[in-house]
C-alpha cells in the first residue's frame, strides 16, 4: 500500500541506519548527525554503537560500526533521502558505489512514520530491514515498539524472530 505523507509542515518520525568501516567511523557518525541537524532533522536520538561482521561483502572486509537514529523530519521521504545522500558524499562516500564494498559512511532511511512506499529511488520500509540484525539491534535499543509496515510487527518482534531463527 502506498501512502503519501501529509503536508510538509507536519513532523514525521523517521529512523535512519548508520554504518561504516573506513577511517574514524565514530567521528564520521558525529559529523553526519551535525549535518543532519543542519539540514532540518530534529530531535535526534542515537542508538549505541555495535561492531558487526560484514554481511554480503568481499572476504577480508573490515568489521563495520553500526548504529541507528530516530528523529523528526518536516518534509518528504524523498527530500530526506536526498539529504542523506548529500551528507554521504560530503563525508567522502562516492555517489556511485557497490553495496559490497567498504565505506566511510552509509546512511539508510529505514522507516518514515508507518509509511509503505515503493518508488524507483526509494522503498520504505527499507527492503532488507527485516533480515538485518545489524540494523534491528541498534534500532531496537531506541525504538523497540515502532510498528513496521505492512504487518505492524514491532522492531523488537522482528529482532526476536531473527534471534530465534536457525
Amino acid at each position: 500500500m502506498n501512502e503519501t505523507p501529509s503536508s510538509s509542515s507536519s513532523s514525521h518520525r523517521v529512523a535512519i541506519a548508520l554504518g561504516g568501516n573506513l577511517g574514524d567511523t565514530v567521528a564520521c557518525f558525529e559529523r553526519a548527525m551535525v549535518l543532519l541537524a543542519a539540514g532540518g532533522v530534529r530531535n535526534i536520538r542515537q542508538a549505541p554503537l555495535f561492531i558487526t561482521t560484514p554481511v554480503d561483502c568481499e572476504p577480508g572486509t573490515p568489521d563495520f560500526v553500526n548504529s541507528a537514529l530516530t528523529a523528526s523530519w518536516g518534509s518528504s521521504p524523498e527530500e530526506l533521502l536526498r539529504l542523506c545522500q548529500t551528507i554521504e558524499q560530503r563525508l567522502g562516500r562516492p555517489a556511485k558505489h557497490s553495496s559490497r564494498e567498504s565505506r566511510i559512511i552509509d546512511l539508510d532511511l529505514l522507516l518514515f512514520d508507518t509509511l509503505s512506499l515503493v518508488s524507483p529511488n526509494l522503498t520504505i520500509p527499507h527492503p532488507r530491514l527485516r533480515s538485518r540484525r545489524f540494523v534491528l539491534e541498534p534500532l531496537a535499543q531506541i525504538a523497540p515498539d515502532w510498528p513496521v509496515p505492512p504487518d505492524g510487527q514491532t522492531v523488537q518482534q522482528l529482532l526476536l524472530q531473527l534471534t530465534s531463527s536457525p
